[in-house]
């Protein structure tokens, strides 16, 4: 593959760190500073230099044509119901962003309430969150702009469309949640940060406030606050029988958190003392519901693969708790309570089935579904005071060649309806997805999800693309991507890898990829790529890997540890500094998952895979396009600025070094229409040429 134009000169820096006895050196440590005259003329430069690499690959146009036909349809969100009425995103097909639509029927004539895309000219500006008070009046929504995580918060009349006056600032990491006689709601916020540091300063001390409908925000009540616990941070709940106010407290990226419940009367009248149900961080604790004293929960206490529980608040002595639904087989991602029923999703080898259970754990059947695939189920309907809950579910169903649909479940019938299902001028039918195990470094069996042409499958090596993620408990199920689908007409195959550090098997999955047994995802990883290859499906020369965020990460390490193995690479977002990750906005909160270099020996584990120190002078690394954003508040960009100028500056062949830096944009969420399909194009149009790909 030819070779860039030349990269910018990048200015060594003198600075070295000591880390426990150990210098290290951190020769661009002042492109951390993004808003700088320096780093902002080097952002410049390096998009230029992509820019004209990248216009310049014969495929791109083609690319950038398919993928805007192919984006251009309906696209649908899961109703929510709110008294006699119902919400839902949709997409006309190449809006920048989604709109919120209300209606009186599931299936009726949708008015619009909320369009994000007359909130700024460029689309940069996204509905982040929103909530429906009981009574289905008063809209609840946050707005965050370029990307960031920080959220504003508006109020908007559902019968007239108009916002009152109040404006809720300095509110990550938040939902509202409605108090029963739709007066106001809880958020969380933080304090309002130092001028110009915004994007990049620690978030710490957040606070969980009572915001009343038509006061400003100045007036709000603070509702519960620990200062001697600055990395707490709170998501409330109020009870179906207006009693109580249940607190989710979260500490970082811990899956694991504690639960306090107080009176909601007390909490109205500024007076809350918490009962702590679960004082420390054991397992994972999710409120599902209550009947009067007696709470259910979703946990992973003594449950690996997680199970339904029953806790008398009025006993809580934990040899009084009693399990509704046992752990099992399969892992528990999910619960909902509907009425009398409990609606399970559970993860079987890495795809989903739905199942039904009595508020007594008789399982009650299971709710059938298309075909392998990935469920997301709808909020239940809140049923404060006598209201009757009721008895139909929405949830969406998608499958790498199954576009996301709309269903409505009757639970007393036990029938599904379609809703909405997009149409998509693709042949679904020609493309074949199986499971497949590749063997870890370990002898544990890896799966993978591998999609391709049917005829594709006794073709020999194809240019193929590995997804992986592997961290944090999260799990990738089969899901829908119109981007993939422009990646498999190219020819391109797709494998989408279910690493350690994921959820998709259970906490033990989760923990056998965090902390001091993080190499072993990378393990999995180039497992998954070896069996590839070993198996005739592909060849070093034409496998690209694939993440973002974690998965930047993921990607990073493995290029860097097997660059033999990869024919391109396209790290995304990536934490790529082991070392000082924790030292910016919510880095903290991952030092549950990776560890911290303020510990000497998790120090050394850090540096031994860190993707920034373990770049090699001289080394051959295969073709690389490294992406980020401007004003990620997340991820802060520092990272990948670090990496691509350490890369450009070790790369031992003519293979390029890239970097493509987004302006005005973000970690991800809310990334507008129209530079997705840029950013897409672009890493396809590099594959293309990366890969030698015919016919793109």
């Amino acid at each position: 593959m030819t070779a860039a134009s030349p990269y910018p000169n990048t200015r060594r820096g003198e600075q070295t760190d000591d880390y426990h006895g150990t210098p290290v050196a951190d020769p661009y440590r002042w492109l951390e500073d993004t808003d700088s005259a320096e780093t902002q003329a080097w952002i410049t430069t390096q998009n230029q230099v992509s820019r004209a690499f990248l216009d310049g690959i014969p495929a791109r146009s083609h690319i950038h044509q398919r993928l805007t036909e192919l984006w251009d349809h309906p696209k649908f969100g899961i109703p929510y119901k709110r008294g006699a009425r119902y919400f839902q995103t949709r997409n006309s097909g190449l809006q920048n962003q989604d709109v919120l639509v209300v209606m009186d029927e599931a299936d009726g004539s949708p008015r619009l309430l909320l369009d994000p895309n007359t909130l700024a000219d460029d689309g940069t500006v996204a509905l982040n969150n929103w909530a429906v008070s009981p009574d289905g009046q008063w809209l609840a929504y946050a707005i965050s702009a370029s990307g960031s995580d920080w959220l504003t918060w508006r109020v908007r009349d559902v019968e007239n469309g108009h916002d009152l006056a109040e404006q809720i600032e300095w509110s990550k990491f938040s939902r509202a949640q409605w108090l029963p006689d739709s007066s106001g709601f809880f958020y969380s916020r933080y304090a309002e940060p130092v001028e110009g540091s915004a994007f990049q300063n620690v978030n710490l001390g957040q606070m969980l406030y009572l915001h009343r409908l038509g006061i400003p925000q100045a007036d709000d009540m603070l509702v519960y606050h620990r200062p001697d616990e600055k990395e707490w941070g709170y998501h409330a709940t109020v009870s179906d029988d207006e009693r109580y106010l249940v607190l989710h407290v979260w500490q970082g990226t811990d899956t694991r958190n504690r639960l306090f419940v107080g009176s909601l009367a007390e909490a109205l009248a500024g007076e809350i003392s918490v009962d702590e149900l679960i004082p420390t961080l054991r397992a994972k604790f999710h409120f599902i519901g209550n009947d009067g004293t007696t709470f259910y929960f979703q946990t992973d206490l003594d449950a690996p693969q997680g199970r339904v529980i029953a806790i008398d608040i009025d006993h809580p002595e934990e040899e009084a708790w009693q399990t509704i639904i046992p752990n099992g087989d399969d892992t528990l991602a999910d619960v909902h309570l509907f009425d009398e029923t409990f609606v399970a999703l559970y993860m079987h080898d890495a795809h989903h089935r739905m199942a039904r259970f009595s508020r007594t754990g008789d399982h009650l059947g299971d709710i059938g579904l298309p075909t392998l695939g990935s469920v997301q189920i709808g909020t239940p309907p809140r049923r404060f005071g006598s209201q009757e809950q009721s008895r139909e579910l929405f949830y969406a169903f998608s499958s790498f060649a199954w576009p996301t649909s709309i269903y409505r479940y009757d639970l007393e019938n036990d029938a599904s309806q379609l809703l909405n299902e997009p149409q998509i001028d693709f042949d679904f039918g020609s493309y074949t997805t199986r499971q497949a195990f590749a063997t870890s470094s370990d002898g544990s069996q890896v799966p993978y999800f591998l999609v391709q042409q049917a005829e594709s499958a006794a073709a020999g090596p194809r240019p193929t693309l590995l997804y992986g993620y592997g961290g944090f408990d999260i799990s990738l199920t089969p899901g829908f991507a119109i981007s993939r689908l422009v990646w498999l007409e190219m020819g391109g195959t797709l494998v989408v890898a279910n690493l350690r550090g994921g959820g998709e098997y259970g906490s033990e999955w989760h923990k056998a990829g965090m902390l001091a047994n993080k190499q072993q995802v990378f393990d999995d990883f180039i497992a998954v790529a070896e069996t590839l290859i070993d198996e005739g499906v592909t060849s070093p020369q034409t496998l690209a890997i694939q993440g973002r965020s974690n998965g930047g990460l993921l990607v990073g390490a493995a290029m860097t540890q097997r660059p033999d193995l990869f024919g391109a690479a396209l790290p995304g977002v990536g934490v790529m500094d082991m070392l000082r990750f924790h030292k910016f906005t919510i880095g903290w909160a991952w030092v549950i998952e990776y560890g911290s270099s303020d510990d000497p020996e998790q120090f050394e584990t850090l540096l031994a895979y860190s993707p920034l120190h373990n770049l090699r002078s001289g080394v051959c690394y295969p073709p690389t396009l490294v992406t980020t954003a401007d004003h990620d508040d997340r991820v802060v960009p520092g990272h990948s600025f670090k990496f691509a100028a350490t890369l450009q500056a070790c790369q031992g062949c003519a293979n390029p070094a890239l970097i493509r830096v987004q302006q005005k944009a973000g970690h991800g969420l809310g990334t507008p229409t129209s530079i997705l399909i840029d950013e897409i194009s672009d890493s396809w149009a590099f594959l293309a040429q990366a890969l030698n790909m015919d016919g793109a």
